[in-house]
């Protein structure tokens, strides 16, 4: 469980870091949106790990590994945004994030099943 504390910082780290895939990311990844779908923050505030979302894009671990071999450049730019407001920043930690890809293939599997002939309901 998350302390308000933790939320809020991490609220804070997700819309910085948003504003710069947005504005910057093309140089990154081009012709790729990447999205910020959730931020988790440790207690001491030391590490943020960053989910990541990729549209537009075939290979998502590799735009991972490009998004990871950035991840100073990335973290300079997040402090130079944040610095007033905390102590250190943290040490950024890049995740994919499948939900998107988790939802659809279950989606297919019910799917799959409701189209399935129903067994009768035999009752002894």
């Amino acid at each position: 469980m998350e302390s308000k504390r933790q939320q809020k910082f991490a609220g804070v780290i997700q819309k910085d870091l948003a504003e710069i895939f947005q504005r910057e990311g093309m140089s990154f990844l081009p012709n790729t949106l990447v999205t910020i779908t959730r931020v988790r923050v440790t207690p001491d505030l030391a590490i943020a790990r960053v989910f990541l979302s990729f549209f537009n894009n075939q290979n998502s671990s590799l735009a991972l590994n490009t998004i990871k071999a950035h991840s100073s450049e990335i973290r300079y730019k997040l402090g130079s945004r944040i610095k007033n407001q905390v102590r250190i920043i943290p040490h950024l930690e890049f995740f994919v994030d499948d939900t998107n890809e988790y939802v659809e293939r279950m989606d297919k599997i019910f799917d799959k099943i409701s189209k399935e002939p129903r067994q009768p309901d035999t009752e002894e």
